[in-house]
């Protein structure tokens, strides 16, 4: 009897691994018909890393390419979150790492705050010492006024960006911690980094609020 039931349980569980392939060969072709990237969707398992259905997403395309566009960036950074947004509606979320001194809008070069308000992506480094990154046109003429005034210099150089490519950085430790570390900037996984750079472009607005 007993041998039956080994017999029995083997067969179950090779029917279960053979569903499992027909259901990843399934989803396989689903995502081609689509035209969702496998490594989105992992993505969506990611700690610290959403992304909404990516049903709601197939419709947001720039003429002619066929890519997801964004346009408009929203950075809540109470929230440690940045927002890809579509007609106000976000179609991707992901956690972020601030300035090692976060709270408050950035007031002058090495006070470690990321800056609040309203600013652009205005170019982008597809070679930078933290894997990839898009400038934040930060500091705007009220910044340097109010800098001025002050005889500060308001600092500058705030990007979106990614990990460091030095994978001994004690920032990259900080980063999987998901504690601020940057000099203001905003820091997200290379994996979000790359769907960062492939949904905006230059001249996308970004609203940062605190």
């Amino acid at each position: 009897m007993s041998d039956v039931r080994n017999a029995l349980g083997e067969r179950l569980a090779t029917v279960a691994r053979c569903g499992l392939r027909l259901l990843g060969v399934l989803l396989g072709v689903l995502l081609g018909v689509l035209g969702i990237s496998g490594s989105a969707v992992a993505m969506s398992f990611l700690p610290g890393l959403l992304t909404h259905p990516a049903a709601q997403t197939l419709s947001v395309t720039a003429p002619g390419s066929g890519s997801l566009v964004a346009d408009e960036v929203l950075v809540k950074k109470g929230q440690r979150r940045l927002y890809l947004l579509r007609d106000g509606q976000p179609f991707r979320t992901y956690r972020i790492a601030l300035g090692f001194t976060p709270e408050g809008h950035k007031q002058r070069e090495g006070d470690g705050r990321t800056p609040e308000g309203r600013y652009v992506l205005d170019w982008r480094n597809a070679n930078s010492r933290f894997t990839k990154a898009i400038n934040i046109s930060y500091p705007n003429a009220a910044d340097r006024a109010r800098a001025a005034a002050r005889g500060e210099s308001p600092g500058g150089a705030i990007m979106v960006h990614g990990e460091p490519r030095e994978q001994r950085h004690q920032a990259l430790r900080a980063l999987i911690r998901y504690e601020d570390w940057t000099q203001g900037c905003v820091a997200v996984s290379n994996l979000a980094m790359d769907e960062i750079w492939r949904y905006t472009l230059n001249g996308t607005p970004i609203e940062i609020r605190p």
